[in-house]
């Protein structure tokens, strides 16, 4: 067998396993191959299949077929191409197609908001707390996870945790998203392995999607496609992106802040890499490229808005030194933390930040924080992102655990922060875990 039949062939028995998994869903993907309704189903799907990372056999399959001149009918499908693609006649074929990719709402998962159990916010104060253990206790475990890179996280939180569920009687769901596009050359190890993916796509313990291409800020599309939950029970970042998040437009004009990134991570420009647009940074004698979007300055209280609004517990993890004081500055009432136009630098933490300050320089891996205890939270922090689907102009948080480094035991991590063992000049990175106001 040619080593593109042995594709196909997997990717048929990926599609036979997931249709005896989702029988509803395959039920109700009828109505999307009904009349008038299959030329737009195709487009959705083409859709899907330019955002989704496949195999290159896959993708060039899919294409071919669903692009096969004229279709408005069933009777115009290519019959042969969609069978060899997923061993089913045209209509069910195309059917299938639309459960792979998500399509079809789920009726078996009807989003619904649960508060957050006492026990559960006791346990989250108490030092140290892992707070993954509560996805084993919940009524409907749920991890959303933004800036998932190559889902190290999201595989990691799987195996420690979805077969415990799954024994349960419950499933763990878990969606993650990214922006770069599964094609792009930029990114490197950042992207998700395709064997990864299908791993993930095929637990039966687990309802799985990743959404590659997507901004975490403009979800609106996966919103009202039903696609993702208005809620979470874990909503988490890790290696929150810097300069993205390392400085806030709401204290720093935009000119303070291009200064400060010309200064410390050199003069940038757009390029054209290998036919994407990219961004060039020339950072002493060496240029580097990121994506375009690299520099764009978002601030940590549109992140902290977000994972508030997703999760009734938001985790970040491996956040890097100058990322962590700006996040911290915004979760603190005083505004002495937030001094205008002046970007925190290593000379001027200590002093700004004060006894708050020496307390957690004293933290170790074996230690926490529970910043409420040490000063008053700002308890009415400004949205930044909208207010549609809120009823106030403010968020706040009533509990925020400090962690120190990038790795804790029996706590799933990211690669991102693995790698920290073996980057000896960079200082020690910080995790949080914070409740948000109800």
């Amino acid at each position: 067998m040619s080593a593109h039949a042995h594709i196909l062939a997997d990717f048929r028995s990926q599609v036979s396993r997931l249709l005896q998994e989702r029988e509803e869903q395959w039920e109700a993907s009828r109505r999307l191959v009904g009349a008038g309704q299959l030329p737009v189903t195709l487009k959705r799907l083409i859709e899907e299949v330019r955002r989704v990372e496949l195999p290159a056999a896959v993708r060039d399959t899919i294409t071919t077929a669903l692009t096969a001149g004229h279709i408005e009918r069933a009777q115009d499908l290519p019959g042969p191409r969609l069978k060899e693609l997923t061993g089913l006649p045209p209509t069910k074929a195309v059917r299938a197609l639309c459960v792979w990719f998500d399509l079809v709402e789920r009726p078996s998962f009807a989003w619904h908001r649960t508060a957050l159990p006492a026990n559960a916010v006791d346990f989250l104060h108490q030092p140290n707390a892992n707070p993954f253990e509560l996805l084993l206790t919940l009524e409907a475990p749920s991890l959303f996870e933004v800036g998932a890179g190559d889902l190290s996280l999201a595989t990691e939180t799987v195996e420690r945790y979805a077969p415990a569920i799954r024994r349960r009687g419950k499933t763990l769901i878990v969606h993650s998203l990214d922006r770069l596009h599964p094609e792009s050359k930029l990114g490197g190890p950042l992207h998700p392995d395709r064997l990864c993916l299908e791993s993930l796509r095929s637990r039966p313990d687990l309802s799985f999607q990743f959404f590659g291409n997507q901004d975490m800020f403009a979800l609106d599309r996966l919103d009202r496609s039903g696609k993702l939950a208005p809620q979470y029970s874990i909503a988490a970042c890790w290696a929150p992106a810097t300069p993205t998040f390392a400085y806030e437009p709401a204290r720093l004009n935009a000119a303070v802040i291009e200064h400060d990134l010309n200064r410390t991570r050199g003069a940038s420009h757009r390029i054209d890499y290998g036919g994407e647009p990219a961004l060039e940074v020339l950072h002493g004698d060496r240029a580097l490229i990121f994506p375009p979007w690299k520099f764009e300055i978002r601030g940590p209280l549109a992140l902290l808005e977000l994972l508030s609004r997703r999760g009734q517990v938001c985790v970040l993890g491996a956040v890097d030194t100058q990322v962590f004081w700006e996040i911290l500055a915004q979760l603190i009432e005083d505004d002495r933390y937030r001094p205008v136009d002046q970007p925190f630098t290593f000379d001027n933490i200590r002093p700004i930040f004060g006894n708050i300050y020496e307390l957690l320089n004293k933290l170790t891996a074996h230690d926490s924080v529970n910043l409420q205890d040490h000063v008053p939270l700002r308890r009415q922090l400004p949205r930044v992102l909208g207010l549609d689907g809120v009823s106030t102009d403010h968020f706040g948080f009533h509990s925020v655990q400090i962690r120190r480094g990038a790795e804790f035991p029996d706590m799933p991590a990211s690669s991102t922060a693995r790698r920290f063992r073996d980057m000896v000049e960079e200082t020690s990175p910080w995790m949080l875990t914070l409740i948000p106001d109800i």
